[in-house]
């Protein structure tokens, strides 16, 4: 439960866990409320975290940036193994659960809420907490699961209905979903607007009834990592702000392609890439 602590009113919440990401060259704070919240900070906008984690990890680089955090023993923690087969995830240890009690009572009108979990840690009834808020869904916490010894797998996500026809958006990656288009038209019937973000191919908008792709520039990949998460931000702040799903794709499309040519957070957007990303034009079919 969060302590009694005053949180100035934000225009961006994440909920979800701030990570521990184990790499080859050590661990680096990782999950969806890092890269999403100083992507929508990227943008101009006042953003805010709940979250639960150890409170010794390194969070400097979100200096400035308000937390909500509930302290907990460990950080959820994973470790990504790349093979000639694909990438194998573990999940070596999770923060509890996050749910209503979790947000400051501020926070509860903040006109974009992005409800990001990674490891099934965001209470899936939460979207009725913010009534008058666009709510906007990462689900791919909620579509992973692990065994004994930690090795993530996909998994099915009963309240996916439930969740879905509550909130305003969602953006998912093609393989959360193991490339599977059935669950992806079960989705779709659910919620009126939906992104699957498809790597370098870029990414398709599902919006009543409609279907665009978007074409992203070609980059030179340092790090993909984070990249549908500032997807995601780019996408829910650009749709609060012109109420267009279109023009959000095309223009998160933008964003993301931009931060795979820096790794991890470095990722983040840049002033120039924010500027170009206002007026490019994304290929669209």
């Amino acid at each position: 439960m969060l302590t009694t602590t005053h949180y100035d009113p934000i225009d961006y919440l994440v909920v979800g866990h701030l990570t521990q990401d184990l790499t080859p060259d050590g661990p680096r704070l990782g999950g969806t409320a890092a890269y999403s919240a100083l992507a929508a900070r990227a943008l101009g906008l006042r953003v805010g975290i709940v979250t639960a984690c150890n409170p010794k990890i390194d969070l400097s680089i979100l200096a400035g940036i308000p937390i909500a955090l509930i302290p907990s023993d460990v950080s959820t923690t994973f470790e990504n193994i790349t093979t000639s087969d694909g990438r194998i995830q573990y999940l070596y240890s999770s923060a509890p659960v996050l749910d209503a009690t979790c947000v400051p009572q501020t926070w509860k009108n903040t006109p974009i809420v992005h409800l990001g979990p990674v490891a099934q840690e965001v209470d899936p009834t939460l979207p009725r907490l913010f009534e008058n808020s666009l709510i906007g869904l990462t689900p791919q916490g909620w579509l992973r699961s692990w065994d004994q010894e930690g090795r993530v797998s996909a998994c099915e996500w009963p309240e996916a209905s439930f969740v879905l026809e509550r909130a305003t958006a969602a953006v998912l990656s093609i393989e959360d979903v193991q490339r599977n288009e059935e669950r992806i038209e079960e989705m779709v019937t659910s919620i009126r607007i939906l992104v699957v973000t498809e790597g370098a191919q870029g990414s398709r908008l599902y919006w009543n009834g409609d279907l665009r792709r978007f074409r992203p520039p070609q980059m030179v990949e340092v790090d993909s990592v984070g990249a549908g998460d500032i997807f995601a931000a780019a996408f829910f702040a650009r749709l609060q702000r012109t109420r267009d799903p279109w023009e959000a794709a095309r223009y998160a499309t933008s964003l993301a392609a931009a931060s795979v040519t820096r790794p991890g957070l470095q990722g983040i957007p840049l002033p120039a890439e924010v500027e170009a990303a206002a007026n490019e034009i994304i290929t669209t079919g």
